[in-house]
């Protein structure tokens, strides 16, 4: 015997492919959201963590090779110490240590009308150090370090801050090239011409062929639907 099977081509109308496109991009959003939510609840401890509460007992200094003037970024370097304060070794403050993280951070006359670069006490709130020099694991000795200033760091005034973090990635303590105020031990930095600028011009192409592209897809869609109605 012979068995016919009908197959049937189901179209669905033009208002139909846009509400299936929307509804992916909200369960898109959605799962984004969900993701984002998780990972700031996994972290919630940190966001209770203020900077007033570390303890100061890191020494850091921060000196640059040049001798004198401006540093130029990708060209001169810094040499960087730390080591634990000699009154904070008798009490093992550093038994909690298991990373030390250094960092550079702007002074206070770089962050001037530049609320991107604010200090605030709550930890994961604070954007005043956003380069990481280096991060690695805690060592008793005293540690040095010649570094080159990136060229991805901008024009601007800067200190040394290391932190001592804990074995769940906590702060626990800190130390600084410069005094509370932040305004003694600084040195000027001065960012590549030209650098940030090409990125600025790709960064724009990029938007603008974005915008062009889903300009032309939208009007391909509706010739499409028109060509589907006519037929």
């Amino acid at each position: 015997m012979r068995h016919m099977c009908d197959t049937h081509l189901v179209v669905l109308p033009y208002q139909d492919h846009i509400l299936i496109r929307i509804m992916a991009i909200h369960t898109l959003l959605f799962v984004s959201l969900l993701i984002f939510s998780l990972i700031e609840s996994s972290s919630g401890g940190k966001k209770d963590r203020l900077f007033t509460d570390l303890q100061n007992s890191i020494e850091v200094t921060a000196k640059p090779v040049k001798d004198s003037g401006v540093l130029e970024a990708g060209k001169d370097m810094v040499t960087i110490t730390w080591k634990l304060k000699s009154s904070s070794a008798k009490v093992d403050t550093d038994t909690a240590f298991k990373t030390i993280q250094v960092k550079l951070c702007y002074a206070p006359i770089s962050q001037v009308d530049r609320p991107w670069r604010k200090t605030d006490n709550k930890l994961f709130k604070d954007r005043s150090c956003p380069h990481e020099i280096v991060s690695k694991a805690y060592d008793k000795t005293p540690q040095s370090l010649d570094w080159t200033i990136g060229l991805d760091i901008p024009t601007g005034t800067y200190f040394v801050r290391a932190y001592g973090i804990d074995g769940d990635g906590h702060e626990v303590a800190y130390g600084q090239s410069t005094d509370e105020g932040r305004t003694t031990n600084l040195f000027s930095v001065h960012a590549i011409s030209g650098h940030h600028v090409g990125l600025d011009i790709a960064s724009t192409f990029f938007s603008v062929f974005s915008v062009v592209s889903l300009f032309v897809f939208f009007v391909m869609e509706k010739r499409k639907a028109k060509l589907e109605q006519r037929e």
